[in-house]
């Protein structure tokens, strides 16, 4: 239900733009739903949904789920049906959802940006092992997501989660979703402020709680207070970010509206400066916000950017200073680019003599043993846990300066490389048709196969090109924002035959530069074709580049047919 509050409200303070076209705005008076998402919800607050897979569906089994439940409210609760195999991509968008659906489920496990030690790294690798078949990934949203989930295992799951502190609860659907906190708060020494406690008493006060478990579409949240912004806040609905304020010191500034998918807007900046302790105020304000004036008629459109951009920066923080917080925000200088990555990978200092470790997994993919393994690492080496990362990897934090070579070899031998290729460090990948109902191609076992080859092509690369491998259209793997974004879609072959490709986006990024991929006209790459497209791209700008260039900046001057790949400067195996 819409937030009651408004009804006894005094009249608003602020003149609201109203859409020509009525679009299901809850503070302007339109609260009938006008699609079946928004009745669905309307009909029974999805929150409600865990009762009866705890008391109901695990005890009667699959059989007995309402489908609106199955196919909606379950979302709330972490889970999804995972795609039934041997369904190719070609008739992804031809089938009806049900038909799609297998009898088994993804499980989101959400973070948070917490710090995960040996009792939760040892949870989290149980129910990949005893659960889930053996798997286990780290997503870009810092979860681990879980796959060939039985409804009958779920309350044995969640008791598990539960006896750890953890959770799957709102991870997907209409909700807040899972937080992405800097994985290196409160021990790096170039941190600007450690925004820790914000993030747990946002969870803390706004989780599972029915003003806020109904907004239009899914929520996303970033909070980093490192200056690599390393929560990639530029791509989430509100972000809080490191700054320092002249005359109050460090602080947060608020930036909104970011999103990918097939409308990428990048987030917009408030300029405002906010203390630590009034974090969770500004989340609840920004939120509010979405949950009363965003668009609910079209879901393709009820993303928070949509409504940032109609109304305009200077519109959106008007309304939240007025309508929701009752204040005038301390203005301030957004914080400057970043110039690292922000994904920590290798080792560092921390800031009380200890040594953080990051280490890259191949495009996010784990394994049960692998989590319960570091669980284990972590509790020999007297560690203080890891913090997974918003791009698939993780770190570990509290290492001794003298166990640090101890560490990185041991993390090796499970599969955790803290000194990593620059392809395996910098290569991403989604879901994909293994087991996603929008995926229109592999991503996880292509990625791993183009990281092979390309180590094998380039072993020496000098510089960091980032490769995000999406099985669909909705930038899951964020393929707008790397220097080659692969975007799964239907290709034709040299004879004519569909078969699996990828649309290319290049010179795309975020940090040093906010820019979206550059797209060539009717320009496709078949799967099969992949390693020879990329290593073609990568030698003529290895052979054009000039000194420090950097491959975005590259594409920005490259000629369309090198872009293409239609240019090959070299065969054979490169060593640069």
């Amino acid at each position: 239900m819409p937030d009651q509050r408004f009804d006894s409200l005094p009249p608003r303070k602020t003149e609201i733009p109203r859409p020509k076209r009525a679009e299901g705005q809850w503070s302007l008076g339109q609260r009938e739903p006008l699609n079946k998402n928004e009745q669905s919800k309307k009909d029974d607050d999805p929150l409600n949904v865990r009762d009866r897979i705890l008391y109901t569906y695990s005890k009667r089994g699959f059989d007995s789920i309402d489908p609106a439940d199955l196919r909606g409210r379950f979302r709330w609760m972490g889970l999804y049906t995972q795609r039934k195999p041997g369904i190719d991509g070609f008739h992804t968008g031809a089938m009806e959802e049900e038909e799609l659906d297998d009898r088994f489920f993804m499980m989101r496990v959400r973070s948070d940006g917490e710090l995960l030690d040996a009792a939760k790294l040892r949870a989290l690798g149980t129910i990949g092992t005893d659960y889930a078949r053996g798997t286990a990934d780290i997503s870009d949203r810092q979860n681990i997501q879980y796959h060939w989930i039985q409804i009958e295992d779920v309350p044995a799951i969640w008791e598990l989660l539960d006896s750890v502190g953890m959770s799957s609860l709102e991870a997907c659907g209409d909700s807040p979703r899972p937080f992405l906190g800097s994985p290196v708060a409160g021990v790096a020494a170039d941190e600007i402020i450690d925004g820790t406690w914000a993030l747990e008493e946002i969870k803390r006060r706004y989780l599972n709680n029915k003003e806020f478990s109904n907004f239009p579409r899914k929520f996303k949240t970033s909070l980093t207070g490192h200056p690599s912004l390393d929560t990639v806040p530029a791509v989430n609905d509100v972000s809080f970010v490191g700054v320092v304020h002249p005359e109050h010191g460090p602080g947060f500034d608020v930036w909104v509206g970011g999103g990918l998918s097939t409308n990428p807007m990048f987030a917009q900046k408030l300029g405002v400066w906010i203390p630590l302790d009034e974090v969770p105020d500004v989340w609840a304000g920004v939120a509010g916000i979405f949950r009363d004036y965003g668009y609910r008629r079209l879901r393709a459109r009820a993303r928070l950017k949509f409504l940032v951009a109609d109304w305009g920066v200077d519109k959106f923080r008007e309304v939240l200073e007025n309508e929701y917080l009752d204040k005038t925000l301390v203005r301030v200088d957004s914080p400057p680019v970043s110039t690292d990555s922000g994904d920590h990978v290798g080792v560092h200092a921390q800031k009380d003599g200890k040594f953080y470790i990051g280490a890259a997994p191949i495009a996010g993919r784990v394994n049960g043993q692998v989590l319960t393994d570091l669980g284990d690492l972590v509790e020999k080496y007297g560690a203080a846990g890891a913090r997974l990362t918003a791009q698939q990897k993780l770190v570990v934090l509290g290492v001794d300066g003298t166990d640090v070579d101890a560490f990185v070899a041991d993390l090796s031998a499970i599969g955790l490389e803290a000194n990593p290729s620059n392809w395996r460090r910098n290569t991403m990948a989604c879901t994909g048709i293994e087991f996603c109902k929008l995926a229109i191609v592999d991503t996880k076992e292509r990625a791993r196969a183009l990281v092979g080859e390309l180590e094998a092509r380039f072993p020496d690369l000098d510089t960091p090109i980032t490769i995000n491998v999406n099985g669909c259209p909705n930038s899951c793997a964020r393929t707008q924002v790397a220097d080659i974004g692969l975007k799964g879609m239907v290709a034709l072959d040299a004879e004519g035959n569909q078969v699996e490709g990828f649309q290319v986006h290049l010179g795309g990024g975020i940090g040093l530069h906010d820019t979206f991929g550059k797209k060539l006209r009717a320009h496709k790459v078949t799967s099969a074709g992949l390693d020879d497209y990329v290593t073609n791209v990568v030698t003529a700008y290895l052979a054009e580049r000039t000194e420090g260039e950097s491959f975005a900046a590259w594409v920005l001057r490259a000629d369309d047919e090198v872009l293409r790949g239609e240019t090959a400067y070299a065969k054979e195996p490169v060593t640069i």
